[in-house]
């Protein structure tokens, strides 16, 4: 079995009917929120880049950054592909060192919760802070999970690209609110136009949170960050959230002071 994390490609697949909506939002959120105008983009915990080429292809400077060497290769390809630029790099997105500030930052669909330690996540929202210049936003998405939640959790995708099917299983193996972490067993069945089948599967864990525990979190880098807006994964600008257990699909968009 291969690793989900060496085949972007359809990493990429399963996310990529998502990112129109998330662009539009990101950009409605810099006119609504950000202090200035806003062109240079950081995106922590890329991935295969679909967002960072979709907002270069914007007109906006971007920086991405990733543990997985595969995806910041895929992503260069793609880049190169399509005429466009970005600053990539393989590194560590607790503690990212770049020379000139950024006048926003996103990171959606779960990726914070790749940080299981909350010293890790907390040195993350700062290492982001430090990054942005007074004014600018950093949108943060991830799922919250209620104290009532049903552990035993199962998620199914389908994806068509250029003659490949992907089939996605994601399963919950494992989950722990004492340790505040959930396991999770990505599968993937890619079927290619010449009938070749390719079978992926991966395990990693993911930190949980409630939606107090996410508020806790938060109070903790009040002193660098305000809370403008939150939404949720419909990405609807005019459908702002409350901060309550009915909060699940979370879209954070935090103000740097």
């Amino acid at each position: 079995m291969a690793s989900w994390y060496d085949h972007p490609q359809y990493f990429d697949m399963v996310f990529r009917d998502e990112t129109a909506a998330e662009a539009k939002f990101f950009e409605q959120a810099f006119n609504r929120f950000a202090d200035g105008k806003v062109k240079r983009l950081l995106e922590p915990g890329c991935g295969s880049g679909r967002l960072v080429a979709e907002m270069a292809s914007r007109g906006y400077e971007m920086a991405g950054v990733d543990l997985s060497q595969p995806m910041l290769n895929y992503l260069a390809r793609r880049l190169k592909r399509r005429g466009l630029r970005a600053e990539l790099r393989c590194e560590d997105m607790t503690c990212m060192d770049f020379a000139a500030p950024f006048d926003s930052a996103f990171c959606t669909f779960n990726t914070f919760r790749h940080l299981t330690e909350e010293t890790a996540a907390l040195n993350h929202l700062r290492n982001v802070a430090a990054h942005l210049r007074p004014g600018g936003l950093y949108i943060l998405g991830l799922h919250l999970i209620p104290m009532d939640a049903d552990p035993e959790c199962t998620e199914r995708w389908k994806a068509k690209h250029g003659g490949t099917t992907v089939n996605v299983t994601l399963k919950v193996m494992d989950f722990n609110r004492k340790t505040r972490t959930e396991m999770l067993r990505v599968s993937v069945k890619a079927e290619k136009r010449s009938g070749k089948i390719e079978r992926i599967r991966s395990e990693f864990p993911l930190r949980i949170y409630t939606p107090t525990q996410a508020k806790r979190l938060l109070a903790k880098v009040a002193d660098v960050y305000d809370i403008a807006g939150i939404y949720d994964f419909d990405y609807d600008i005019d459908e702002d959230r409350k901060f309550d257990n009915d909060l699940t699909d979370a879209l954070f968009v935090l103000k740097r002071k």
